[in-house]
């Protein structure tokens, strides 16, 4: 990648990472919108050995561009690890500030300056759907219902206040994925967002959410489907009914010392 001379906004160095599992039709075209966008920041694409030549095509974009680098990981490991993965290398590479993002053209790099803007007084942002002024663009409603429910869910049973826990269009600043530990994160399929933006607020770090258009991939299969959204589901309950054991735990302790 292009090295010291990556810089966005004073913020330092930027670099977005990417996962990629069989997005052979829409990497070319939305690494292509980021660079012309954002033509100051890196892009990581870390392909989970797509069978379809993603990785393959990544190769080509990166050998035309420097500032862009790809990762091969040897199985598909789930998103989670995916971003783990980049994450690591990322912050290996001494970057000031981590992003994450789609390759299906969901997230639109168009909008990536809202983003970018809001990291000045903040140790994440988050690109989100739930927040006024924010919109998802042909979503079947039982797509809809399914995200806005499992988002209330994240809120009431871990008691966080953002709207949006589950999105992916991210910007950390490195210092917040350093004081996560990333060592310590478990998660490696689509919950590792939920479990991520947890930690941080747990953390007192600040979290902010700015709304964007979130558009359904036109080319290709989504990778969402009804055993990832269970596992999710199962993931986050455990977590909440853990917490709310450990807060009886502390209060039984506190009147005992009374």
């Amino acid at each position: 990648m292009s090295g010291p001379g990556s810089t966005a906004g004073g913020l330092g160095r930027v670099v977005m990472v990417m996962p990629t599992y069989n997005e052979v039709d829409n990497l070319a075209w939305v690494v292509g919108r980021l660079r012309a966008a954002q033509p100051d920041l890196d892009v990581l694409v870390v392909d989970d050995s797509s069978p379809d030549g993603t990785g393959e095509l990544a190769e080509e974009l990166a050998a035309g561009d420097s500032a862009l680098r790809v990762l091969h990981r040897t199985e598909k490991g789930g998103l989670g690890a995916a971003y783990k993965h980049g994450f690591r290398v990322a912050l290996d590479s001494g970057y000031d500030v981590v992003g994450e993002m789609d390759a299906d053209g969901s997230h639109q790099p168009e909008q990536l300056h809202l983003l970018l803007d809001a990291l000045a007084d903040a140790d994440l942002v988050i690109g989100s759907r739930w927040v006024p002024g924010g919109s998802v663009v042909n979503w079947p409603l039982r797509r809809e219902l399914l995200s806005r429910g499992g988002n209330l869910y994240v809120r009431l049973l871990l008691g966080v206040s953002v709207r949006d826990a589950t999105a992916g269009y991210r910007l950390f600043r490195a210092s917040a994925l350093h004081a996560i530990d990333l060592d310590t994160v478990e998660s490696t399929g689509y919950v590792f967002q939920t479990d991520l933006v947890t930690r941080c607020l747990r953390l007192g770090l600040r979290v902010r959410e700015v709304p964007i258009e979130f558009v359904e991939r036109v080319r290709g299969d989504s990778k969402m489907s009804g055993q990832i959204a269970v596992e999710s589901l199962r993931r986050v309950t455990s977590w909440g009914l853990r917490e709310r054991r450990d807060q009886v735990s502390a209060g039984l302790a506190r009147r005992r010392r009374r």
